[in-house]
């Protein structure tokens, strides 16, 4: 009797042992199930940007630089392109316009730009009250070898007093990814040995 007494004790002692164990691995699944699911909870918070735009707060989520780098190269190269051939009859306004350009492109803008300076460009659009703008058709671009490839295809809208001149505009270049961004330069590219393929009229409108 006695015997079969301590099997039971025995017996008991090893089921409690048992629930301890089952309750403790328990215990630590969950906690460590907790801890993934809280450290993967505080990334995606992290990752939460909030842009103002017409003084609203808008939340947008950051994503890692090669998922959009073929978006952000494009439109790098749209605004340098808005920027470079935007045109009013005002000095300031056009200079400051360019000084923007120049923070995304090399010297081979800087070139550009100097080349039409001397050969008086800026002072026939002031004096003649010329405004151009430039839209953007498409934009390709190779990211599979750095320095990334692309070409531009647009249209030149060039209003004049008395006439209204539409013109295509293909360019070329190659982007490089500096690693950095800047308030000058918020996608982080830099448009390097930038040349235009073609510039011609498509057609003019009399006003």
């Amino acid at each position: 009797m006695m015997f079969q007494h301590l099997k039971n004790i025995d017996t008991a002692f090893k089921h409690v042992r048992l629930f301890t164990a089952v309750l403790t691995i328990a215990f630590a699944l969950t906690n460590c199930y907790t801890l993934y699911w809280s450290y993967r909870y505080a990334e995606t918070k992290d990752r939460r940007l909030y842009v103002i735009i017409n003084g609203k707060a808008l939340e947008a989520v950051a994503g890692e630089r090669k998922d959009n780098i073929t978006v952000e190269a494009r439109d790098h190269i749209k605004v340098f392109h808005q920027l470079f051939f935007r045109l009013t009859p005002d000095e300031k306004a056009i200079e400051d316009n360019v000084k923007q350009s120049l923070y995304l492109a090399d010297r081979s803008a800087k070139q550009a730009y100097d080349n039409l300076k001397e050969n008086g460009f800026y002072n026939q659009v002031v004096s003649a009250n010329i405004s151009q703008e430039v839209a953007c058709d498409s934009i390709t671009v190779n990211i599979s070898q750095h320095p990334y490839y692309f070409r531009f295809y647009g249209k030149e809208r060039i209003e004049r007093p008395t006439a209204t001149t539409v013109r295509t505009l293909v360019t070329e270049g190659y982007l490089r990814d500096l690693g950095e961004r800047t308030d000058n330069n918020p996608h982080g590219f830099l448009i390097e040995r930038w040349t235009t393929l073609q510039n011609t009229d498509i057609g003019t409108t009399k006003k």
